[in-house]
């Protein structure tokens, strides 16, 4: 349970991400906060939680951007360096890159995703982050 995280910080945590709870290692929460001009959800990870290696494909336009909110967690885009989210990192994603994000293994970690607005939309979500890898994050 969520216990003393609920006021982890401004953004409500939501419920349980159930709908892509296949995508994730561990438990995550959703809230939308807004569904329209830019969808923009709040997305929390408990400790040691991350999402599969995924896509944002688009015809045009697409991608996402990250505003880490609360707490500590981890980006990483296929082929390259891990790098540690704080609050207050943004992280661009150009549409079409592979990468990944989720909480430290010591830390709960929040984080606006904002979908950015292009055309034909749609993710592809890949294999999971591997346990060894993700075990040498500090």
């Amino acid at each position: 349970m969520l216990n003393t995280n609920k006021n982890l910080s401004v953004f409500p945590i939501g419920a349980p991400n159930d709908a892509y709870a296949q995508y994730f290692s561990g438990k995550s929460y959703l809230k939308y906060l807004s569904t329209e001009q830019v969808t923009i959800f709040n997305v929390t990870f408990e400790p040691k939680c991350r999402n599969n290696w995924h896509i944002h494909h688009a015809k045009s336009g697409g991608g996402q951007i990250l505003v880490c909110v609360a707490g500590r967690g981890w980006y990483q885009e296929w082929g390259k360096e891990p790098i540690e989210m704080l609050p207050g990192d943004v992280v661009n994603i150009p549409e079409g890159v592979k990468h990944w994000h989720g909480a430290a293994r010591d830390s709960w970690f929040q984080h606006l995703a904002i979908e950015v607005p292009g055309e034909d939309i749609v993710n592809e979500w890949c294999e999971p982050v591997d346990d060894a890898q993700y075990d040498k994050l500090k």
